[in-house]
């Protein structure tokens, strides 16, 4: 069911244990501080942000082919992390139980695809912030035929029916019951049909910004009354390893075209209302009596202090601490190696330095300089950004006195200006929607004591803000330059496989030149802490990734570009890799 496309036709999938195993003998934390403790973890992987998947109780009743409950293994045959300190038993690290009305909901917060899991010598180490380990994909396609088979065969239907409403319900409650599947389904089924490719995207990748786009424009803005536009919902054949976010707050840019302003707490916000669209959370715009505005928030389901208080938490993850010993006279060799002109082997200047980014609205301390740099590395998610589609019921919008979206939505526009309208909008409608008190954290930190006064003057202080904040948020990249962002590299040892595109397994590796690449190599949680990243040999759970050469730069698997520091020597290689542990 994941599609016709072969593109993606290297990247091959290792049959999954039904129950892998992601855990080693013992579990240590690779962030431990101070200001990082068990309380913020614990909330950082349960913390509500208004995804809404499906009604809990039928995830409850879901099942495997081999009857198994969805919930029984705790998602771990996905790479999903068990969290002993949920308040479900089952629910692995980054899902949870949400209430929306009266109905509780399965959801999903960001430390599901941002919290990994390394495993050496048998012990595991949980890096809170890490790119996750995870195959998101294989999850939603299971659930996807876990519910074709609940509405296509009586006897599934009668067990799924008698978990979810009791022995004793009516033939009108089941009734009842199918047509809410049925309708929940349809949309569902709509995207994992239309979005998916073959071979999957395996463990560690997702092309989040396609699933963004098709979600929103494809699921959200119909004016039919299933609001789907089946027309704006391409593959999703563009994935990309996921980012750390340890320091990611405090960025000037993110996305790894680095098409998204970034580094204060209303951008943050912007960041992370994209996302909660992208994990099914409600977004129901629609026209209101006054012509070209939209009332972005019917029926919304964002929960704007859990997107807050995760911002929050994120500026608390400090980057992972090195666990197994450094030779600090390499160390010291390896620093003055990084701090050399790139042309020389270095990486610092221009790319990976900490320098002083572009002010913002609410951050008086500053941000990090994010470069963008085109270094020969694949191209394909630049494809993703010149898409267009049918605006449907936000067809004529605008937002008034901002930038890249005042102008109207035609009927036919840029997937990219749906987005960034769909997001801006829900923002600024946002402190009319849900009252003042909800943005009591922005206007703390936003908005000086002096303009607080009064209730009328705080809120049409945090609307300036707000519109200050977010008049660039997206800038529309030129789409013949392939730039990607350029980081700082504090806790980079975690974050294997390397490249945005997660198609260079070590950072060995990625000091050789592309001809000198493994051409395919294996994903999965073993660490090798001397190539450091991905060991040669992996455990059940993990998949095989084939890269291709830079013939097909646009394939979405390319391990081509950043050919820096290979011409070094041996023993400077072996001392620039002993001084990016140490970050």
């Amino acid at each position: 069911m994941f599609g016709s496309r072969g593109f993606l036709a290297s990247l091959t999938l290792v049959t999954l244990a039904t129950t892998a195993n992601v855990s080693a003998d013992e579990v240590h934390y690779a962030n431990e501080s101070p200001n990082w403790t068990s309380v913020q973890r614990r909330e950082f992987y349960s913390l509500d942000q208004g995804a809404r998947i499906m009604p809990f109780a039928w995830f409850k009743a879901l099942r495997h082919p081999d009857g198994r409950h969805f919930i029984d293994d705790g998602l771990s045959r996905y790479g999903y992390l068990p969290n002993p300190d949920g308040e479900i038993p089952g629910l692995p690290v980054g899902f949870l139980s949400a209430s929306e009305d009266i109905t509780q909901y399965l959801s999903m917060t960001c430390s599901a695809c941002h919290t990994r899991q390394i495993d050496v010598g048998g012990v595991s180490w949980r890096v809170d912030g890490g790119p996750a380990l995870a195959d998101f994909q294989v999850l939603l396609n299971d659930i996807d035929l876990a519910f074709k088979k609940i509405l296509s065969e009586e006897a599934a239907f009668n067990e799924f029916a008698k978990e979810v409403l009791g022995g004793d319900a009516t033939d009108r409650q089941r009734r009842h019951l199918r047509a809410d599947v049925e309708t929940w389904f349809t949309p569902y089924d709509t995207l994992m049909r239309k979005s998916l490719p073959t071979p999957g995207w395996g463990i560690g990748r997702a092309d989040a910004v396609s699933m963004i786009f098709n979600r929103v424009a494809g699921l959200d803005i119909g004016t039919t009354h299933s609001r789907i536009i089946e027309g704006n919902i391409a593959k999703a054949d563009a994935p990309v390893r996921y980012p750390f976010v340890w320091n990611a707050a405090i960025q000037d840019m993110t996305q790894w075209p680095g098409f998204a302003e970034n580094g204060d707490d209303i951008l943050g916000l912007a960041r992370n209302v994209g996302e909660v669209y992208g994990v099914f959370g409600f977004y129901r715009p629609k026209k209101t009596i006054i012509p070209n505005v939209i009332d972005y928030l019917n029926g919304s389901s964002l929960n704007y202090p859990g997107l807050m208080r995760l911002e929050t938490l994120i500026k608390q993850i400090p980057s992972p601490k090195w666990q197994w010993g450094l030779d600090q006279t390499l160390v010291a060799k390896g620093k003055e190696i990084f701090n050399r002109d790139p042309n020389n082997g270095g990486c610092a200047k221009n790319c990976h330095e900490k320098t002083t980014g572009e002010p913002r609205v609410c951050n008086a301390a500053g941000t990090w300089k994010t470069p963008l740099q085109d270094v020969g590395t694949d191209r394909r998610e630049y494809g993703i950004l010149a898409r267009e589609g049918d605006t449907g019921v936000l067809n004529g919008a605008k937002i008034p006195f901002i930038p890249g979206v005042d102008t109207p939505l035609k009927p036919q526009d840029k997937i990219f200006s749906i987005l960034s309208l769909s997001v801006i909008g829900s923002i600024i409608e946002a402190p009319l929607h849900f009252g003042l008190d909800v943005f009591a954290p922005l206007i703390e930190e936003c908005i000086p004591s002096a303009q607080k006064t009064a209730p009328e003057v705080a809120e049409s202080r945090l609307r300036e803000k707000l519109v200050a904040a977010l008049q660039n948020l997206y800038r529309k990249p030129k789409l013949n330059i392939f730039k990607y962002e350029s980081r700082v590299m504090d806790g980079i040892w975690a974050a294997a496989p390397y490249l945005h595109n997660g198609s260079v397994p070590t950072l060995a590796d990625l000091l050789k030149p592309v001809s000198e690449r493994p051409a395919s190599f294996k994903v999965g949680t073993a660490y090798d802490t001397v190539n450091v990243g991905l060991a040669k040999e992996q455990g059940a759970f993990s998949t095989v990734y084939t890269a291709d050469d830079c013939s097909k730069q646009d394939s979405g698997n390319s391990r081509c570009g950043h050919e820096y520091g290979v011409k070094l020597t041996a023993e400077e290689k072996k001392a620039l890799l002993e001084y990016l542990k140490s970050l």
